[in-house]
């Protein structure tokens, strides 16, 4: 049996040494870029090849879904599964609604409308209805989430979508998302972060509580359908949802887990996750939900997870949104609605244009909603609109929900949900076997047992000599498509000590300038074995957005998440690979010292 591995040491370094590597030295291990692929984009080639079996096992899954009772069975289990990934949706309490003032247009009214989908957490929307005449009330009832527009209900396209449906006999609420509008969550802390940067900036900090951005814009709308129903104008019964690019990521939530909508049309966000990963990659933060790769809920989900409700699918040829899985995922559920004996209950609009809401979109949702919540099928024509400026549109005394008297944000409701779970953590913690709660540790973080790790394939490589000691070049390869490069500092004379496996998060080279820690090490007769982690030195990746806000490898954090994976569990079994190796050759335990971010994974590997 394998000796159990000992880690005598963690040492956690909070500041970046300052050293500069030689560039004579050429400590780079693996190819450079240029000479074949791009050691940049291990991580992003690593975890395309680990969604490719979940594409197929979706497939396989979706052909087992012949008869009304398996897709019934499908639905609820995969409807189960999204609201336990977000973290699951808080109790209604008081909407508490108030109308702050009234614009009459030609043939509809715009009421400026402010509630709370949380308590003190506040909503602002336009609510356009239309004139008494033709259309009695009640009447049909919309929701139009808004996409990242900074202006968000003001918006010209959602404007006009809200006035159009008004002019069509159908109410319309357009409302702002969190962090747009009227709505930043902390105007003064945060005052130029909106939209996708700061959706994803929420997202950061509700993924460490099991829960995500998605679950506050869900709610949001859910309640905003709450109150869409409270109205005595609007029958219940009669309630549709369309929304744009963010607008139809929410659209395509919302159709998915409400059963009071019996219209959607999401516009510009349907694809398929396989050509997503093959283009763009993933978006902020509300538009992953964690492990849904892994449970199985791909884009086509969103559309079949509420059939036979009817859907219309809004695209353009030259999104960024690429047509071609808009395509795959229509064509999955135009069978599977088809299996269902109403094939004309869902549609594709197809328009050439880029990522947009523009009028061949608007007209054709209308038409859509006419169809299936006034029972009119008829030719819809977008008038001229008079828009209403930012100021007219303007909910709240000066433009910021959180200047109103004891406002919650949703950084507010994640701060609460931490101090619960703290508490909870203290009991569960005093109270519970070491053992029970390491296995529970392994679990979330996802580190197998050490038994269970694979050996590594270890590539030893030229060796520099320097001073009173010898780097020598090594790659080791934990599984395919993973490889970490290694610098290996042996001392001229008789090692003495504990072997030190040394990781940086600017990679091995960080701390390995001349006179550096790690050579003092060496000078002091110590084995130092320094590794870039996956995606940490040489393949770190670049593919990245948002700036310097959310680091270079964004992308790739995020696939994994989807993956239902986590970069510190994979670094985690990285060093205990690389720790048991060591070992082995040297029969001791080993030192490990840490700095900067891999500290988390450092100390994981080291409780396990």
């Amino acid at each position: 049996m394998r000796r159990e591995m000992q880690i005598a040491a963690v040492v956690g370094l909070c500041l970046i040494s300052g050293l500069a590597v030689s560039a004579d030295e050429q400590l780079r291990v693996l190819p450079a870029p240029g000479s074949g692929p791009s050691p940049a984009e291990m991580m992003s080639r690593y975890l395309s090849s680990q969604a490719k079996p979940r594409f197929e096992q979706w497939k396989q899954r979706y052909e087992q879904l012949k008869t009304p009772e398996q897709i019934s069975t499908y639905q609820k289990d995969l409807q189960e599964r999204f609201l336990d990934a977000i973290g699951g949706l808080p109790e209604r309490t008081p909407l508490n609604p108030r109308v702050t003032g009234i614009i009459a247009r030609e043939g509809y009214r715009v009421e400026k409308v402010i509630f709370e989908s949380r308590p003190r957490h506040y909503v602002t929307a336009l609510l356009f209805m239309p004139d008494a005449g033709e259309y009695k009330p009640p009447v049909p009832g919309v929701l139009v989430p808004c996409g990242h527009a900074s202006n968000a209900k003001s918006h010209e396209a959602y404007q006009t979508m809200g006035a159009l449906l008004a002019l069509n006999g159908m109410a319309a609420l357009v409302f702002d998302p969190i962090d747009q509008g009227e709505r930043s969550q902390m105007p003064e802390a945060l005052p130029k972060i909106w939209g996708t940067a700061a959706h994803t900036t929420l997202g950061i900090g509700s993924i460490l509580l099991g829960r995500n951005t998605a679950g506050f814009e869900i709610w949001d709308g859910m309640r905003a359908i709450d109150y869409l129903q409270s109205r005595p104008e609007i029958d219940p019964s009669r309630i549709g949802c369309t929304g744009n690019s963010g607008g139809g990521t929410q659209t395509s939530y919302l159709m998915a887990l409400d059963d009071r909508i019996g219209a959607a049309a999401p516009s510009c966000y349907i694809t398929s996750f396989e050509v997503l990963l093959s283009t763009i990659g993933p978006q902020d933060a509300e538009q992953n939900v964690f492990g849904q790769l892994a449970f199985g809920m791909d884009h086509a989900d969103y559309l079949m997870m509420r059939a036979p409700t009817p859907i219309l699918i809004c695209a353009a040829t030259k999104d960024f949104f690429d047509i071609a899985g808009t395509w795959d995922s229509f064509r999955y559920a135009k069978r599977l609605y088809t299996r269902l004996g109403v094939p004309e209950r869902i549609g594709l609009l197809e328009n050439d244009a880029t990522h947009n809401y523009n009028r061949t979109q608007r007209e054709g949702v209308v038409r859509w909603m006419s169809r299936w919540l006034l029972g009119r099928d008829r030719a819809i024509v977008e008038p001229d609109v008079v828009l209403l400026s930012d100021e007219e549109a303007r909910c709240t005394p000066d433009g910021q929900v959180m200047h109103l008297a004891a406002a919650r944000s949703t950084y507010d409701f994640n701060r609460d949900l931490e101090k619960e779970l703290a508490a909870r953590r203290k009991q569960y913690w005093g109270t519970t076997p070491r053992v029970e709660m390491i296995e529970r540790v392994r679990r979330v973080a996802g580190v197998r047992p050490l038994a269970e790790l694979p050996e590594p394939e270890v590539q030893l490589r030229q060796t520099i000599e320097r001073g009173d000691a010898f780097v020598q070049k090594a790659v080791a390869t934990p599984e395919e498509g993973v490889y970490l490069p290694a610098l290996v500092f042996r001392p001229r004379g008789e090692p003495t000590g504990n072997d030190v496996l040394y990781i940086h998060e600017g990679g091995k080279e960080a701390d390995a300038s001349p006179g550096g820690p790690i050579e003092k090490f060496a000078e002091a007769g110590r084995v130092v074995v320094a590794v870039d982690l996956r995606g940490t030195g040489e393949t770190q990746s670049k593919n990245g957005w948002g700036s310097d806000l959310f680091g270079p490898d964004t992308k790739d954090l995020l696939t994994a998440y989807l993956l239902g994976r986590s970069y510190v569990g994979m670094r985690a079994e990285d060093i205990l690979i690389c720790a048991r190796a060591m070992q082995e050759r040297s029969g001791g335990p080993v030192d490990l010292v840490a700095v900067g971010h891999v500290c988390v994974p450092a100390l994981h590997a080291t409780a396990l």
